[in-house]
């Protein structure tokens, strides 16, 4: 049985209250997250609803509600071709779009209960769920006046044809619009720091699993939608575990293998993808989740992307069970409002401010940064839950678990992008607009942002983990991969705040000293990232996409997943500790790679492409996508050797002329 409890409005506990909800946003009295910028369709979420299904009926459940969502993308698309005449008029989609929309949702919602009716108790009440609300658009919401300006100006050269609709109506026309980013300097702080016990857990566990360098995509969430596929209805992000598609098993997720450092976490990370609204046409450009449901323009591969787990203020941790899975945010929340929502947007030197519902507009010389807060504390006994969230929550604002729940290691997840504040006053076509990509009826609000999490750590390197925790102490694998090093976070407790550079300044201040190399320069607003080659992994929704010449050394299998590495050394090898007081307890193995880290000069991560300032591109040359440990094939024989032959030479010419000098003094006696 998943779950418990019947049918509820909300998980109360699925929610994290930290962050600034920008002007012009926020919820209504009904609500609901407000600035639409142009009209959609409003369904109530059943699947949010359900937390008692019968382990007998959760396939056939799961199936009914990715029905549920493809009949609302297509009822949106509906509305988007009939859009001016639902503007003059808005019962004009009452026939041809939102009743016989309630009809199929009445259907589907039929089958969910009986289906469940077959194995357990009926539930009750799914009925009044069926009928969808039509919300119009909202005057003035695309105008730039609501979300201040920290872009460029418009000029004579703005660039033109870059796919935005009218009023900055985005790539795809629907979304996102001018009023959907705040500048974040006009941003109080707003990040908690709850007090620490005596007996808190201190200690931080890093894994580094790279950028998605390689472009693993697909459209699939197999938590929320297995066996469907395109059951997110929009692009998404993999790091860690390569096989996660609708169709992996838990037997495929523990036999893939990782982009992770430590071979012993092969958990899979997902999140939606960000696309600059450049007018730039990926492959997916024509593919279900892609440009056919408004996802559309260049995907941007992050910076930097840090895995960072962290105790409680309260106490010590517990471990993880194997294949937990976490969503945290509410891909929905547009529609849904804000009860799950769970968005952190901000800047590099700002993260002491968070915002919630808008995309942050930041200064030049500081990137947008996304982070997740992933909830803390579990029911000890269940993996997953029908709704996917009340088998887990969010600490309170003290830093402790409901009643029932225990501790376990926060998951942050800090995602650093090169992306330029966009220009408002003229829809983007100087600066592109970025956002996220969302279910299609969503409009890529960035309070619908949200990531996912399944556990598949080794069970050792688990216990490990809580012991360093536990203990005081700072681990995490030390080496590089297709990103690089990168900078962890130091989260200070357990609701997510963060020990932000800047925090209490009301500046922006440099990022605080690691031993990671610093990220390269912020790249200019008109500079673009080139193709890369990835495959969609879901057997019915495969896509190939273009990658330069210059890095088709790069070897990757066909489904776009990471082959092990031979003479991969072992899960340990990868690893250091360190006690409270930064005392190294056990080496990392040494790597070229952090003897040429880059500097702030603006050099780029180790093994990434970076952008340069003024348009101009810079890419430094790829390890191989299945290539976890850099620092296996940057040394070897074959580089000893190239140091030792001039050596070797040397010698013997030296030994020549002893013998010469010798068989000359012969012949003069």
């Amino acid at each position: 049985m998943l779950g418990g409890g019947g049918l509820v409005a909300a998980n109360v506990y699925a929610s994290a209250s930290e962050g600034a909800w920008g002007g012009g946003g926020g919820t209504d009295a009904t609500g609901q997250v407000r600035s639409a910028g142009m009209a959609t369709i409003d369904c109530p979420d059943v699947g949010s609803r359900l937390t008692t299904v019968p382990d007998g009926a959760r396939e056939a459940v799961d199936g009914e509600l990715a029905r549920l969502d493809q009949q609302i993308a297509a009822a949106y698309q509906q509305l988007q071709a009939s859009a001016e005449s639902v503007r003059q008029d808005p019962t004009a989609a009452d026939e041809p779009i939102m009743n016989p929309l309630k009809e199929k949702r009445s259907a589907t919602i039929e089958r969910i209960a009986a289906a469940i009716d077959q194995v357990g108790d009926r539930p009750e009440g799914l009925e009044s769920l069926a009928a969808c609300t039509l919300r119009p658009a909202q005057d003035g919401a695309g105008e730039a006046g609501n979300a201040g300006q920290a872009g460029a100006a418009p000029s004579d050269g703005a660039q033109q044809g870059v796919g935005q609709g009218q009023n900055g109506a985005g790539q795809g026309g629907n979304g996102p619009v001018a009023s959907d980013y705040a500048d974040i300097t006009s941003v109080q702080p707003n990040v908690p720091n709850p007090p620490r016990q005596d007996d808190a857990s201190r200690g931080t566990f890093t894994s580094e699993c790279g950028v998605n360098a390689g472009g693993l995509f697909n459209s699939d969430n197999v938590i929320v939608a297995p066996g469907v596929s395109n059951g997110a209805h929009h692009f998404h992000d993999y790091i860690g575990n390569q096989s996660n598609n609708a169709f992996a098993s838990d037997e495929d997720l523990a036999d893939a293998e990782t982009s992770c450092v430590d071979q012993g976490d092969k958990s899979t990370y997902y999140w939606p993808v960000l696309r600059l609204q450049n007018g730039k046409q990926e492959r997916d450009a024509g593919a279900p989740g892609g440009g056919t449901e408004g996802n559309a323009g260049q995907i941007v591969t992050a910076k930097q992307v840090t895995l960072t787990f962290v105790g409680s203020p309260r106490g010590k941790v517990t471990e993880m069970p194997r294949l937990l899975r976490i969503i945290t945010g509410d891909a929905k929340a547009f529609v849904n409002g804000p009860a799950n929502a769970n968005a952190s947007w901000s800047c590099t030197g700002f993260e002491d401010r968070q915002l919630k519902d808008k995309y942050p507009l930041c200064p030049s010389g500081s990137d947008v940064v996304r982070t997740f807060h992933f909830q803390s504390c579990w029911d000890g006994r269940n993996i997953d839950s029908a709704n996917h969230r009340t088998h887990v929550a969010f600490a309170g604002p003290d830093g402790s678990c409901p009643e029932g729940f225990r501790a376990i290691p926060q998951l942050v997840q800090r995602i650093v992008y090169g992306v330029a504040a966009p220009s408002l006053n003229d829809g983007g076509r100087t600066v592109p607009f970025f956002a996220v990509d969302s279910f299609p009826e969503q409009l890529h609000k960035p309070v619908t942002d949200h990531g996912d999490f399944i556990n598949v750590f080794d069970e050792g390197l688990m216990r490990e983990m809580v012991d360093c925790i536990n203990s005081g102490r700072t681990c995490g694998a030390r080496g590089g991969d297709d990103s690089g090093a990168t900078t962890a976070p130091s989260p200070s407790d357990d609701t997510g705040a963060t020990d932000a550079p800047g925090a209490g300044t009301g500046g922006a201040t440099a990022e605080p000293a690691t031993s990671a190399p610093a990220e390269p320069a912020p790249a200019s607003s008109d500079s673009t990232q080139e193709p890369r080659t990835y495959t969609t992994t879901s057997p019915a929704n495969t896509t190939k996409h273009d990658k330069p010449a210059k890095q088709d050394s790069q070897s990757t299998k066909q489904d776009g997943q990471s082959s092990k590495q031979d003479g991969q050394s072992s899960k340990q090898e990868g690893r250091t500790t360190q006690d409270s007081e930064g005392k190294q307890t056990a080496p990392a193995k040494a790597d070229k790679a952090a003897s040429t880290a880059p500097s702030d000069s603006g050099a780029g991560e180790v093994g990434q492409a970076t952008q340069t300032p003024a348009g101009g591109q810079a890419a430094q040359a790829q390890p191989p996508a299945d290539q976890t440990e850099p620092q296996a094939v940057q040394g070897g024989l074959a580089e000893t050797g190239a140091h030792l032959w001039p050596a070797a030479i040397g010698t013997l010419l030296a030994l020549s002329g002893l013998v010469m000098l010798l068989r000359a003094k012969r012949l003069r006696y």
